[in-house]
């Protein structure tokens, strides 16, 4: 069936229900307490005295003076196994004292806090009291919550401040370049930084992000001269490897396709000046390319450091807009038709033509770019498409600062530069949404068995930022010319490509990754042995040096990316009016698994194998962009932007009940025809990326959105009840419902990972028509927890997809609601 039918915007959406509590019983894990509770309250009272011994000595040797310094130490504290610490009793700000890390390390937690100089006595009387006759109202040992999850407290190492995983901490000698992540108390932690790297030599880097409670700067040293200084890095608060973005790209070659491109680029239309843009982060685009040099004004080219100059000095970044601005040449090279652009590029350096950005961090260099192209035309809708990432993925999904400084710009957040450097503006004022489009980096070998590769090695920084759509590499591409046997495809038609990463590492709390998959190409073997890139397995993009040739094959997540990035530029042309979160929501909305995708987890396996075998594979599938742009006659899309209040005062506030404009009359009348409804959320966090421990206050989403759909029987009444039963605290038992959870591929527990969620139902039209509620509701987060920090009462965007799709194409399911709704019945021509 013919797409030839724009998607219905809905334009009114629903008043706020109040949130009223559900009062259900929070049930505690039991603890076992210690054999000897006297003797284990005493023992942790030793144990801080001795630690507050050994960190007087230890600083009185260093031979460093810091003025300004509030004197401290930091002392590590350990669970027994299989019991967490109670963090909040932890940090005690009102004192000074300050939870700075945690972490767990096989079934134990282990928290890092600094304890200024006379304040220890606070833990002290605690453990005193513990140890004590005192008995609470209901006869247990006072502080019994914090003491008997202690197992030891010891004085802090500088490991005990690393949070990335333990086995790349740096060996003693080696020098590396650190994030260093300062604890925000009176405004003067970076001049005491100076003051230590200057004493010690060690190179401060230049660049800096500030987050509502950390600053984060870079300096050069090995973990023997930093471990020396520790007592006075008293305003540290963690310490993680520096990402370094990878310097060396392949070289790619191909045949010279002249007169192909001169005719491509006489059939082609350019957008206009003010049409929507895809912003390139890359090496550079050379705009003197006979398919570029017509959506890309050299107004638009910029560069983070001026001295690099905007050309592209290595290809990847040309080849990244070849493919974001026309998609895989292939196609349009070989065709005679005509061709309009919809949108236009832009181009920010941010890579340095001669080695590494190695002082730099990354969310600072992301920052400036962003400003320079917003200075340069602030009024012209962009997405942001970067096919670079950093690291081997070890973060395991854990946030960074480059992946939180991507989900701070995509959620309306704004690094200004100052004299100081990067500061994080808290302003209501201007907020701009940013959709960023990321790789999700590729596998380091390759292997036959490319599966088995590919679910060990993990998406790479900052592919793990919530709010961006980060996309890995799938491949349709299989067919090889005879003079290439006996060689074959390494991945089948519709699987994984070989070079994509996943995250089926990732730790449970992170989002799902990738997104969606794409086009990345294929490779080949002959029974035991990978081989290298060869073209036709490839897609085709711009080459960057049109005088030796003009096209090149291009590979991996890079070149999905950018082609995703794609319909990010088109959607926003076609509707004007859609938010960054909803233009994400379509193109995952639209995103299909394929058949071999689907056999890794067929119809009747579990929810978990589904998440392992297809979520963290694949994300949501394939997208296609016709199903992003235009809806069918057969298959209804319905589009909702809306805004809540989650929180007041620390509690939940509102929820929003969406009754839509719904076929029931159409899909009534089909009875028993098996349809699929689709629904998308998709909203922007703001990240609190401190590592400790990302329970209660120290979440690291400001806030999470949920959504459900009324059951067959439910009355909006009663759907409005249970929802609001529904939007419990996170850490509490949520609430049983019996229902049709079954008929949903993923269900309410898989599909609540990050800031995007989507699901499919499929059941019979008659089920269906009784389903044309949806409610919209918060759950907890940092905001929740740190009501100062609050900005609910500015509210909260959200895109609500949802799309009826029939598999009868005498159904017309569009007509009905778009008389309803008042658009006019018109075919397009697309």
């Amino acid at each position: 069936m013919a797409r030839d039918r724009r998607h219905i915007i809905v334009q009114q959406g629903p008043s706020p229900d109040p949130y009223s509590r559900h009062n259900q019983r929070i049930e505690k894990r039991p603890m076992p307490p210690p054999s000897d509770p006297v003797a284990h309250g005493l023992g942790l009272s030793r144990s801080m005295q001795a630690a507050l011994d050994a960190a007087r000595t230890r600083r009185a040797t260093i031979g460093v003076s810091v003025p300004g310094l509030k004197p401290g130490m930091f002392v590590q504290f350990r669970s027994f196994d299989d019991v967490d610490l109670k963090l909040e009793s932890l940090d005690a700000r009102g004192s000074g004292i300050e939870l700075v890390a945690a972490s767990h390390v096989g079934e134990q937690e282990w928290a890092t806090v600094f304890v200024p100089d006379g304040k220890v006595k606070h833990f002290l009387t605690r453990f005193t009291d513990y140890a004590g006759a005192q008995r609470t109202k209901t006869g247990e040992r006072k502080n019994r919550e914090l003491v008997e999850r202690i197992a030891e407290i010891q004085l802090a190492t500088l490991r005990a401040l690393w949070t990335d995983p333990p086995d790349t901490y740096p060996q003693p000698d080696e020098q590396v370049w650190w994030e260093v992540w300062l604890r925000v108390t009176d405004g003067n932690e970076e001049e005491r930084l100076a003051t230590i790297s200057t004493q010690l030599k060690l190179p401060l880097g230049s660049k800096r992000l500030t987050f509502p409670d950390r600053i984060v700067r870079s300096i050069r040293a090995t973990a023997e001269q930093l471990g020396a200084s520790i007592d006075v890095l008293n305003d540290v608060a963690e310490l993680r490897r520096l990402s370094v973005a990878p310097g060396e790209l392949l070289e790619l070659t191909t045949e010279d396709h002249a007169e192909w491109v001169t005719d491509l680029a006489q059939r082609t239309t350019p957008a206009g000046a003010g049409a929507p843009a895809i912003c390139v982060l890359d090496t550079g685009v050379n705009r003197g390319h006979a398919l570029l040099q017509s959506s890309l004004g050299p107004e638009d080219l910029h560069a983070v450091d001026p001295l690099w100059g905007t050309a592209d000095h290595d290809g990847h970044g040309t080849e990244m807009a070849g493919l974001a601005i026309y998609g895989d040449l292939t196609g349009p090279l070989a065709s005679r038709s005509s061709i309009r652009l919809l949108h236009r590029l832009e181009s920010v350096k941010i890579l340095p033509p001669v080695g590494h950005n190695r002082e730099d961090l990354y969310g600072a260099i992301t920052a400036e770019a962003v400003a320079r192209v917003e200075v340069q035309a602030p009024r012209r809708p962009r997405s942001f498409s970067m096919s670079i990432g950093a690291g081997d993925g070890e973060e395991h999904g854990k946030p960074t600062s480059w992946s939180a400084a991507l989900d701070a710009l995509a959620a309306g957040r704004s690094f200004d530069p100052t004299t100081r450097g990067l500061e994080y503006i808290d302003d209501a004022e201007g907020e701009t949404r940013r959709l960023f489009v990321v790789s999700a980096g590729n596998v380091g070998r390759f292997e036959v068995d490319h599966l088995a590769q590919s679910d060990t090695e993990t998406i790479q920084d900052p592919g793990q930022a919530w709010n961006a759509l980060t996309v890995g590499a799938s491949t349709e591409l299989v067919t090889l010319d005879a003079h290439h046997a006996p060689l074959k495809p390494v991945a089948r038609h519709g699987d994984l490509s070989p070079y994509s990463a996943t995250s089926l590492l990732f730790e449970a709390p992170w989002p799902i990754k990738p997104d969606v998959v794409f086009e990345g190409g294929n490779l080949v073997h002959d029974g035991t042995t990978v081989h290298d890139q060869i073209k036709v397995l490839s897609p085709v993009s711009t080459f960057y040096k049109p005088a030796e040739r003009l096209i090149a094959p291009s590979w991996a997540t890079s070149a999905a990316t950018a082609q995703v990035a794609r319909f990010a530029g088109v959607l926003a042309a076609e509707y004007p009016g859609l938010w960054p979160e909803t233009i994400r929501a379509l193109i995952v909305h639209s995103a299909e698994w394929t058949k071999p995708m689907w056999a890794y987890a067929p119809k009747g396996a579990t929810r978990g194998k589904r998440e392992r075998e297809l979520l963290r594979r694949f994300g949501f599938g394939v997208p296609d962009l016709d199903r992003a742009r235009r809806s069918a006659t057969n298959a209804l899309t319905l589009v909702v932007q809306d805004t809540l209040r989650p929180f007041s005062e620390g509690k939940l506030r509102e929820m929003k009940m969406h009754e839509l404009p719904w076929p029931a009359d159409e899909l009534a009348a089909l009875g028993a025809t098996e349809v699929r409804l689709r629904i998308t959320l998709s909203y922007f966090i703001e990240p609190n990326p401190a590592r400790r421990g990302w329970r209660t206050r120290y979440r690291y989403a400001s806030h999470g959105l949920r959504f459900e759909a009324i059951g067959p029987t439910d009355s909006v009444a009663d759907f409005k009840k249970w929802t609001n039963k529904r939007a419990l605290d996170e850490e509490e038992k949520r609430p049983s419902r019996d229902g049709d959870s079954d008929d949903w591929t993923l269900g309410t527990n898989l599909r609540h990972h990050g800031s995007l969620h989507a699901d499919l139902w499929h059941d019979t039209a008659a089920e269906l028509a009784r389903r044309s509620s949806i409610g919209v509701f918060p759950v907890s987060g940092w905001w929740k927890d740190q009501p100062k920090h609050d900005r609910s009462e500015r509210g909260v965007r959200y895109a609500l997809v949802i799309s009826i799709d029939s598999p009868r194409e005498d159904v017309d399911l569009w007509t009905p609601v778009a008389t309803e709704v008042g658009i006019p019945i018109a075919i397009e021509i697309v």
